[in-house]
C-alpha cells in the first residue's frame, strides 16, 4: 500500500472515530478511499424497502407491457417473464457476493477496478461505472415517461376524443421530473421514511390491482381470458418468421422489469454492516419483484377480452385499455391507474437517489467534468447535491426527445437494459476469468464449483442477449420502428472510450484500493461477532 494509501486510510479511522462511527465498516465500505460523509440512516428494513420500491418490477412490467405483447402475445409475456428472471436470480446472486466483499458505493464501479486485476482494473472500472450510470440515466427517462403517459391516459379515459400532444405528454414528465428529485434533494433525513411508505405502496398497490383484476372480470360480464389464450396461443406480431428469436427478444420486457439487482449496493455507505446486510436486501428485492411481477402479469393476462383493441389502443399508457377491459369502468380503470401511478412515483424517487449516488461516486474519483462540484457532499442537505441536480437536469433534456413517441421510449428500456448488463459484465467477466482470484470472500460467497458456474451462465447470458436485444422490433424496419438502442449503446460508449483516452492522463485516478489484506482482515477481526 502507497503512502497516499496509508494517509487516505488513516484519514477515514480519525474521522470514524471522531464521528463516532464503526471504524471497521468505514474502513471496508469506503474502499475507495474516502472519508465517510453520509450518515447510515438506513435500517436493514429500509434498505430492503428501497430495493423492492426502486424496482418496482410489477410496475415496470406493467409500464412496457406492449413492448412485449407483440412478441408472443400474453403467452408470450409470462413465459419470457419467467426465462429471463431465472437468468437475473444468477446475476443477483453474484452481484451479492462482490457486494458483500466490497460494500462499496461505487458498486459495480469499484468492483470492476479489483476483480481484473491490477492490470486491467483502472480501465474496466471507468466503463463499469459509466455503463451503470448511463443505465439509471436511461431507468430515470423511461420511469418518468411512464408516469406521465399514465396521467395522460387518466385524462383520456373521460374524454376519449383527446389526442394527446407532444408538449403535454412532455410538461408532465417535467413536474414529476422535478417534483421527485426536490424529494431526494430537500429531504434526506426522511427518505428511511418514504421508501416505508413506498414499500406499502408498492406491495399494496399489487395485492390491490391483482385482487380487482381477478375478480372484476366476471362480477361485471366482460369475463375472463381463455387458458389457451394465457398459456399456450402463440401471437407473434413483430414480423420475425423465427418464433424462437421472438421469444428472447421479447425477454426485453420483463429485464427491464427485474433486471436491477445491483441498486442498493449504492447505498452501502448509508447502511450498518453492509456486507450482511446488502446480500440480504438483493435477495429479497429479487424474490419479491419476481413473485409481484409474475401473479400481477398473469391475472393481467387474463382480463384482456379484446386482444387487439389492446394493440390499437390511442392511450399512451395502454395497461388503462387493459383495466378498462377489467373492470367495465372508467371510474374503475382510474382507481387502478391511480394505484400504479403512485408506485412508479416512489420508484422515481428511489431511482433519483441511487443516480445522484452514482454520478457522485465517479466524481469523486475524477471520472466526470465538474469533478470538484459533482463530487461534493451538501453540508448543509447531507447529500451529493449537485450529482442529484446534474441527474435532474439531464432527464429533463432526454424528456426533450421523448415527447410521446413510443420509439424513443423503446430506446429508453433497451438502452436501459444494455448499459445496466455491461456495466455488470465488465466486474463479472473478469472475476470469472481469473478465477475469483482478487476478491477476499464476504460473508456470502458461493462455493467452488457452483460460483463458476452461476458466473460462466451469468456472463453468457449478458453476452447473448445484448446481441439479441439490438436487433429491430420489428420488420420491416422504418425510422419509426427502429430499434436505436444500437445507436444510443455504440455512441455514448464511445464518447466514454474518448473520454478515457483523454482522462486517464488528466486526472483519473480510479478507486484508491484499500481493500487490502491488512485492511480486510481487520474488518473480519472488528466484525466477527456481526458476521
Amino acid at each position: 500500500m502507497s503512502k497516499e494509501d496509508n494517509r487516505e486510510k488513516e484519514s477515514a479511522t480519525a474521522a470514524a472515530e471522531e464521528g463516532g462511527r464503526d471504524t471497521g465498516d468505514v474502513l471496508v465500505v469506503n474502499a475507495s478511499g474516502h472519508v465517510q460523509e453520509l450518515d447510515r440512516n438506513f435500517g436493514l428494513f429500509s434498505i430492503c424497502a428501497l430495493g423492492i420500491v426502486a424496482g418496482n418490477a410489477w410496475s415496470a412490467l406493467a409500464g412496457s407491457i406492449v413492448v412485449s405483447l407483440y412478441n408472443g402475445g400474453p403467452t408470450g409475456i409470462v413465459y419470457e417473464l419467467i426465462a429471463v428472471s431465472m437468468f437475473y436470480f444468477l446475476i443477483a446472486a453474484c452481484i451479492a457476493e462482490l457486494a458483500s466483499a466490497i460494500p462499496s458505493s461505487a458498486g459495480v464501479y469499484h468492483w470492476a477496478s479489483i476483480t481484473p486485476g491490477p492490470r486491467w482494473g483502472l480501465v474496466c472500472s471507468w466503463f463499469a461505472g459509466w455503463w451503470n450510470y448511463f443505465a439509471l440515466l436511461f431507468g430515470l427517462a423511461s420511469t418518468s415517461a411512464i408516469c406521465g403517459s399514465q396521467i395522460m391516459s387518466m385524462y383520456m379515459l373521460f374524454h376519449p376524443d383527446h389526442t394527446p400532444e407532444s408538449w403535454q405528454v412532455f410538461v408532465i414528465y417535467i413536474i414529476v421530473t422535478w417534483i421527485c428529485c426536490a424529494c431526494v434533494l430537500f429531504a434526506n433525513w426522511l427518505l428511511p421514511l418514504l421508501n416505508r411508505l413506498g414499500l406499502m405502496i408498492v406491495l399494496g398497490g399489487a395485492f390491490v390491482t391483482i385482487l380487482v383484476c381477478a375478480i372484476m372480470p366476471s362480477t361485471k360480464g366482460s369475463g375472463y381470458a381463455s387458458d389457451r389464450s394465457v398459456w399456450r396461443d402463440w401471437q407473434n406480431q413483430t414480423g420475425w418468421s423465427n418464433d424462437g428469436f421472438v421469444f428472447l427478444a421479447g425477454m426485453l420486457n420483463g429485464a427491464y422489469a427485474v433486471g436491477t439487482p445491483d441498486q442498493i449496493s449504492h447505498l452501502a455507505e448509508e447502511i450498518p454492516k453492509p456486507r450482511v446486510n446488502l446480500p440480504k436486501a438483493i435477495a429479497a428485492q429479487a424474490l419479491i419483484g419476481f413473485a409481484t411481477s409474475l401473479c400481477f402479469l398473469i391475472t393481467i393476462c387474463y382480463s384482456i377480452n379484446s386482444f387487439d383493441a389492446v394493440l390499437e389502443s390511442d392511450f399512451p399508457f395502454p395497461l388503462a385499455e387493459i383495466y378498462y377491459q377489467a373492470t367495465s369502468s372508467r371510474g374503475g380503470a382510474l382507481g387502478l391507474l391511480l394505484v400504479i401511478f403512485f408506485s412508479m412515483f416512489t420508484t422515481l424517487i428511489g431511482v433519483y437517489l441511487i443516480a445522484g449516488r452514482m454520478l457522485w461516486t465517479l466524481a469523486r474519483d475524477g471520472a466526470t467534468p465538474f469533478c470538484g462540484h459533482l463530487g461534493r457532499v451538501s453540508n448543509t442537505w447531507k447529500n451529493p447535491f449537485n450529482a442529484t441536480v446534474a441527474c435532474g437536469v439531464l432527464s429533463t433534456l432526454m424528456g426533450c426527445i421523448y415527447v410521446g413517441s413510443t420509439t424513443a421510449f423503446n430506446a429508453f428500456v433497451g438502452s436501459f437494459v444494455i448499459f445496466s448488463t455491461l456495466s455488470y459484465l465488465a466486474a463479472l467477466l473478469p472475476h470469472l476469468l481469473v478465477r475469483r482470484a482478487y476478491v477476499t470472500p464476504g460473508p456470502f460467497w458461493m462455493p467452488g464449483l457452483v460460483g463458476t458456474l452461476i458466473l460462466s451462465i451469468s456472463c453468457a447470458y449478458i453476452i447473448i442477449w445484448n446481441v439479441i436485444y439490438l436487433f429491430p422490433y420489428f420488420l420491416p424496419v422504418t425510422a419509426k420502428n427502429m430499434n436505436y438502442s444500437v445507436v444510443i449503446a455504440g455512441g455514448l460508449t464511445l464518447l466514454v472510450a474518448c473520454w478515457w483516452l483523454w482522462k486517464s492522463k488528466n486526472g483519473y485516478r480510479g478507486p484508491v484500493l484499500l481493500h487490502a489484506e491488512s485492511v480486510v482482515e481487520d474488518e473480519h477481526a472488528l466484525h466477527a461477532e456481526d458476521i
